[in-house]
């Protein structure tokens, strides 16, 4: 059912336990899961007036997916690593409609029952409002 699996990361420590579970997801269905960073553009910038920036940005974040990747190196599960530039919450979408994404699995934040107005407007919300596929929120 859940073939192509993707796990958006910006490597803080929830991001792993949507992997984890992503993970468990793929060896019930015999699936592959995509890693996926997105470098967030600078807005109203141009890409080659930062370019020293992003590339080492894009040096950073190779350092850190080869982390959060090395305890499944025996994995029997394909796990893909990219690592793009751009708007954070376009680049899933793109990224999961492009690659043909079954599931998207994905970190989100508890919401304060005491104030429940706020912390909306998240990037798990949007992408769970947008995405053409099915999403599992991590809290």
């Amino acid at each position: 059912m859940f073939k192509h699996i993707l796990v958006p990361t910006d490597f803080s420590e929830r991001n792993k336990q949507a992997l984890e579970i992503a993970l468990d997801v793929a060896r019930r269905n015999d699936g592959q899961i995509s890693l996926l960073h997105v470098i967030k553009l600078i807005a109203g910038g141009d890409y080659d007036e930062f370019a020293d920036f992003y590339h080492k940005l894009e040096q950073q974040a190779q350092e850190k997916m080869t982390a959060l990747m090395a305890p499944y190196k025996g994995e029997t599960i394909s796990v893909t690593p990219h690592i793009i530039i751009g708007n954070r919450v376009e680049e899933i979408i793109r990224f999961a409609e492009e690659q043909k994404v079954d599931l998207i699995v994905m970190a989100s934040h508890k919401i304060d029952l005491e104030h429940p107005d706020e912390g909306w407007g998240t990037i798990s919300q949007k992408v769970g409002l947008l995405a053409q596929c099915p999403i599992l929120l991590v809290k």
